[in-house]
């Protein structure tokens, strides 16, 4: 659904869809905390700290000042 179909909504239909919305993001949740867990403690210090310094050293940073 795009914007300009949910501007042509009734109240009540904009309301069931902001509903169903709403549900498609609490349904999303209990996934995503799973996933996390599972991953969760799976490097060594060691990997998380060669990790960290891959991340530091290649990754692009946002300048947020630039936006």
């Amino acid at each position: 659904m795009t914007v300009e179909e949910l501007k042509s909504l009734s109240p009540v239909q904009i309301e069931d869809a902001a509903r169903y919305i709403h549900r498609l993001k609490l349904a999303s949740v209990g996934p995503r905390r799973e996933a996390l867990e599972r991953s969760f403690g799976c490097l060594t210090p060691a990997e998380a700290d060669e990790l960290e310094q891959a991340i530091a050293a290649n990754c692009e940073r946002i300048d947020v000042g630039q936006w």
